[in-house]
């Protein structure tokens, strides 16, 4: 397997996880496994053992966008990753990208890997014209544009499944998502608006963000709401 065998044209869901050994598991349910390098152990090792059949978009998340990698060395460490011919696509910040992070791009499209190029809002979900902007960045700066807010009311999830179908339509690649409780369905009904990857832990007691629904639920409400 290689890493052109994936795009984001269409719905992907990614089953989440920091144990590439996870994989078999994910097999009947997921697109792509979203490794978080930033939880596992010896990531760079998992990825040369690695020989499963599901292709991988690596995230190295750093603490100040709620993850638990340190800034040292965490970029080249997803320049790596992307050497890998099962690592179809990596995720980085708008952010960091935005603070001169893009030579990890250029690596990471010289080696056949897409960029999720990401955002989250952890304390609440902008007003919308914020919202807009937020998710315009993102699409602009990577292959996929993700952001990711948290949501305290119906009204905010609205807001934002707005703003995704309103970038689909003039063409931006996104992928949108609220989390906490109250925005958990966003996650099974954003594919609908346009929303090209969703993210689901194989275990629901391994959930890496408030609101995820385990992979097998979260699959079968996308097949049956969009019809994807």
């Amino acid at each position: 397997m290689t890493s052109d065998t994936l795009d984001f044209e269409r719905f992907r869901l990614a089953a989440s996880t920091a144990t590439l050994a996870d994989e078999p598991a994910a097999r009947d349910h997921a697109d792509l496994v979203e490794f978080r390098m930033d939880l596992a152990e010896d990531p760079l090792d998992q990825l040369a053992d690695y020989d499963g059949d599901l292709p991988l978009l690596c995230t190295n998340r750093p603490t100040w966008e709620g993850g638990e990698a340190d800034d040292d060395g965490r970029l080249d460490a997803l320049e790596a990753a992307s050497e890998h011919d099962a690592v179809a696509a990596i995720d980085v910040e708008i952010a960091a990208i935005e603070d001169g992070a893009q030579p990890t791009l250029d690596y990471a499209h010289e080696h056949d890997a897409a960029v999720v190029a990401s955002v989250h809002d952890f304390e609440g979900t902008p007003e919308s014209e914020r919202l807009a902007r937020l998710l315009a960045r993102a699409a602009a700066a990577g292959d996929v544009g993700k952001l990711a807010v948290t949501a305290e009311t119906r009204e905010e999830t609205l807001r934002l499944l707005s703003i995704t179908h309103a970038m689909t339509r003039e063409g931006a690649t996104v992928a949108t998502m609220a989390m906490g409780e109250v925005g958990a369905h966003t996650r099974a009904v954003a594919p609908g608006y346009g929303s090209k990857i969703g993210y689901a832990p194989v275990d629901p007691s391994d959930a890496t963000a408030p609101g995820q629904y385990d992979l097998e639920t979260l699959a079968e409400l996308v097949e049956s709401l969009s019809g994807e």
